[in-house]
């Protein structure tokens, strides 16, 4: 998979066409599918508090996840209730399942375990119709629901629809599956409330007419021990040791990228893929220290049991900045109170 990634980011004529077909029968079937929502053929079911989905349209890891949190801490901040639902993808949930500080990600996903930790309820569920109804009848008081993923599960309707985007990659070579990246038309932002950019050149990114434009930076937090989250250290603490870094996300890349950012050139840069169910053998020997994700960090603390690889073990915490704010632009045009 990370072969033909890489190519959806290059003009490869030869692979456009040689899987033009395939990318024609998925466009046929996906067009197809929203056409029947839009007419009503298929019926969308609605929810008893306003759905703001963050979605993408291409594969990949684009942020959605670090823009869900920095929502969630502005929506508290303006004394507003918000839920969120989720796919909660890797988890071996059947049914609707409330996320617990103490659930396993191997049950409910490891980037749901991230947003309950940000002290609001969650629930994971395969169908979002349900977690949706399930996510309200344990907390009736939510005002309004976030969806982390779900652009294309038309099946829940929706109030606002936000798209994330990767500012340096954008939209690959502009293909659908499988020939590209892209799950939907690039036209498909046409119809969106918002999209948020996330690094790289915001402003120099053509979207269609439409959408409300945000850009998004993702600000690296001190390191922290896996092991003792209160325990951190500065980037340059890390001066003359020999580093790792580990990273089971979408775009690996990005994580390397800002380690680099911040002066840290670990000898092992490991890309796993994304939702990686990580194992103690996996992690690297002779290095002083590693540095992993939070989102994998969830993960690492249940399965590495010796001390001593623990110690090892430091998170890099990202935080998203938004450009202008997109929390009190929603909350707007969803006409919900708060104390802004």
């Amino acid at each position: 998979m990370h072969w033909i990634e890489r190519q959806w980011y290059r003009p490869r004529w030869w692979l456009t066409a040689l899987l033009a077909p395939l990318e024609g029968l998925f466009a046929l079937l996906s067009a197809a599918r929203r056409l029947a929502y839009r007419r009503g053929w298929l019926r969308a079911e609605r929810l008893d508090a306003p759905v703001v989905v963050v979605g993408n349209i291409n594969v990949g890891g684009v942020g959605k996840t670090p823009l869900t949190l920095a929502l969630l801490r502005d929506l508290q901040q303006g004394g507003v209730k918000a839920g969120v639902i989720s796919r909660g993808y890797g988890g071996s949930h059947r049914q609707p399942t409330l996320v617990l500080p103490d659930s396993s990600p191997e049950e409910v996903g490891d980037e749901p375990l991230l947003l309950a930790a940000a002290g609001a309820p969650v629930v994971v569920g395969r169908d979002r119709v349900a977690a949706g109804r399930h996510l309200l009848a344990l907390n009736p008081d939510v005002q309004l629901i976030l969806t982390d993923d779900g652009l294309q599960h038309y099946r829940l309707s929706r109030d606002l629809e936000i798209v994330v985007l990767d500012g340096a990659r954008g939209g690959g070579n502009g293909r659908l599956l499988p020939a590209g990246p892209l799950r939907e038309p690039w036209s498909r932002l046409g119809s969106v409330g918002a999209v948020v950019v996330n690094g790289g050149d915001a402003a120099g990114l053509v979207l269609p007419a439409g959408p409300r434009r945000f850009a998004m930076r993702l600000r690296p937090a001190p390191l922290q021990r896996l092991d003792a989250p209160e325990e951190t250290r500065a980037a340059a603490d890390f001066a003359g040791l020999r580093l790792a870094a580990m990273a089971g996300i979408g775009h690996p890349q990005r994580f390397f990228d800002t380690l680099a950012g911040l002066g840290l050139r670990p000898e092992l840069c490991l890309a796993w893929p994304d939702h990686h169910q990580f194992d103690a053998v996996d992690l690297p020997v002779g290095m002083d220290a590693v540095i992993v994700t939070s989102k994998d960090a969830v993960k690492l603390r249940r399965v590495i049991h010796d001390a001593a690889q623990r110690a090892r073990l430091w998170v890099l915490p990202v935080q998203a900045e938004l450009e202008p704010d997109l929390s009190a632009w929603i909350l707007d045009r969803l006409k919900i109170k708060h104390g802004r």
